[in-house]
């Protein structure tokens, strides 16, 4: 293959991807995405809370191997319970809550949801490594029926890896419309603080 060839065929397969993630959809905002939210049939991705980044995963020997991972703080611990009870205050129908095995995002979803499922598709690893998240991007592109919202509490760089920049904060969520056939749309993200707003929406 010509390097020509090469070329027009990476970039056919770039906005391939592009369209993947985010087919244009408009944002959706305030009482919109507080109804579509009530109304289910979507992906809440979140990042994990607040974490001690003077803590690390380097020296780690399982995934159970909590004083060796980089883990919540208390502000993160409480970023976590304030979330889940804006999220039940809502009224927010949650169906099932995949975690990645690490323990700040086991705990994230433990504190916001009680409850959480341990699945390796949604595992942490380098945002460069796009073909490691196949499994993720078909998560986030499989609808979800109305009337739930399926939840996944990972990393940022899982996220980035099959959505784009800018990475999620912490602490973040981004609401996303499956839409099959390995695509999806990213319709709102939601800061950690700004869940306990959507209720005063009319």
């Amino acid at each position: 293959m010509r390097a020509s060839q090469l070329t027009v065929g990476l970039l056919v397969a770039c906005v391939a991807w592009l369209a993947s993630a985010d087919d244009g959809a408009p944002t959706l905002g305030g009482a919109a995405l507080r109804d579509a939210l009530l109304r289910g049939g979507y992906v809440l991705y979140f990042r994990h809370a607040s974490t001690d980044f003077g803590q690390n995963d380097e020296q780690m020997s399982g995934y159970e191997d909590c004083a060796r991972q980089r883990n919540l703080t208390e502000r993160g611990r409480g970023e976590a319970r304030a979330i889940g009870t804006a999220i039940r205050r809502l009224g927010v129908p949650i169906g099932d809550v995949l975690a990645s095995p690490f323990c700040r995002t086991r705990e994230t979803a433990e504190l916001v949801f009680g409850r959480a499922s341990v699945d390796p598709r949604v595992r942490g690893g380098p945002a460069g490594d796009g073909a490691r998240y196949a499994p993720l991007r078909t998560l986030l592109a499989t609808p979800v029926r109305s009337g739930t919202n399926l939840v996944i509490v990972s990393h940022g760089n899982p996220f980035r890896a099959v959505a784009g920049p800018p990475y999620l904060t912490e602490g973040e969520a981004a609401v996303i419309r499956p839409l099959g056939d390995e695509r999806f749309r990213i319709v709102a993200r939601i800061r950690p603080d700004a869940w306990d707003a959507l209720r005063q929406e009319r």
